[in-house]
């Protein structure tokens, strides 16, 4: 069964100063918590665009985990959109959209994701979203400091 989960966040600054810092494959090291050991396995810098394939190492509940990326649309400025074609998810797509508002550029994440070994995984579901708004939320702050000294 499809889940998703959406986020937005208001960052002070004009789209074109935003969405190079999303751009570069590399700050995503930056926004991912340190608890998750997050560990690049493609060389970087990571040419952005469809087709491109980034591979890394995180750690869930202790245990590494490789996760590769493709990047299915790319659409600068405006949005991209990534899969999961190796990792922890039956299914993970993950939609970056990047519009400029009153006041800056409004940056909105749509994911939609499945858990692994249905129906047996979904008892994983209130954990799974957990920790999918910690890390977010994680994310926004670390957003934050990188684009705007906060």
């Amino acid at each position: 069964m499809p889940h998703t989960f959406q986020t937005s966040l208001l960052l002070p600054r004009p789209r074109a100063e935003v969405f190079p810092f999303f751009a570069d494959a590399g700050n995503l090291a930056r926004i991912t918590p340190a608890s998750l050991g997050f560990q690049f396995l493609t060389p970087l810098p990571v040419e952005m665009r469809p087709g491109a394939l980034i591979e890394y190492r995180i750690r869930l509940a202790g245990i590494p985990v490789r996760w590769t990326t493709r990047i299915l649309e790319w659409d600068p400025p405006h949005r991209f959109v990534d899969e999961q074609l190796r990792g922890p998810y039956k299914e993970w797509i993950h939609t970056h959209t990047f519009r400029e508002v009153d006041g800056g550029t409004l940056m909105e994440d749509d994911v939609r994701y499945r858990l692994p070994l249905w129906p047996l995984g979904e008892i994983a579901l209130p954990v799974v979203r957990a920790q999918l708004r910690a890390i977010f939320r994680y994310r926004e702050q670390a957003i934050g400091r990188h684009l705007l000294g906060a």
